[in-house]
């Protein structure tokens, strides 16, 4: 039980860190600016919605990407924890990354699939983390994930709901530096996934 509850905290910590609600918000708020409310709850409603969709299906399938393309566990962990720590790393120089890189784009509701499920809900290091988690667990475990990134997509989905009431309240600086602590821990967890896989591959 215990380490079911140690599991449910660190996977929910890393898909806090990785999906960042409060620093996403800034580009949903940026994406989203002149439209009505209508439009900014359904690109939001619909952004969520697909960016759970998208994860959960990676983490079901995940392990039958890796039997197809032949993929060790060792070898996605490292390529993982390395993507990873770079998307930190950026966050930490107050760049935006380049996995999550942006273009202006027209407001319509388009914009709910691409630039906000794929790739700011749904990129590549939210799906990286999500199929770590699952590589070699059990069922209940790979349940736990599922539910805990649907939480998570409904804190999201939450956070955007409020988005301009709490920018008003908090202030674009406080935001920025949360955004830092959020790179810090995903630098972390990239170097933690990081060595796991060198342990796992020399058998330490």
């Amino acid at each position: 039980m215990d380490n079911l509850i140690t599991f449910s905290i660190t996977v929910f910590t890393a898909f806090f860190a990785i999906t960042n609600p409060i620093s996403n918000m800034t580009v949903f708020l940026s994406l989203t600016q002149g439209a009505d409310k209508k439009t900014k709850h359904d690109i939001n409603k619909r952004a969520n919605m697909i960016a759970f969709v998208i994860v959960t299906l990676f983490i079901i399938l995940g392990k039958y990407i890796f039997e197809l393309f032949n993929i060790s566990i060792p070898a996605f962990k490292i390529t993982g924890g390395i993507l990873i720590f770079y998307i930190g790393f950026e966050m930490l120089q107050s760049k935006v990354s380049d996995v999550k890189n942006l273009k202006k784009v027209d407001i319509d509701e388009n914009i709910a699939v691409s630039p906000l499920a794929i790739p700011i809900l749904a990129g590549p290091g939210t799906i990286v983390t999500a199929m770590n988690f699952v590589a070699n667990a059990a069922a209940l475990q790979i349940f736990l994930v599922i539910a805990i990134f649907g939480s998570m997509s409904l804190l999201t989905y939450f956070t955007f709901r409020i988005s301009d009431l709490i920018v008003r309240i908090v202030g674009n600086n406080v935001i920025s530096v949360i955004g830092k602590i959020m790179g810090l821990i995903i630098a972390i967890i990239g170097t933690g996934m990081i060595i796991q896989g060198i342990k796992i591959s020399f058998d330490i």
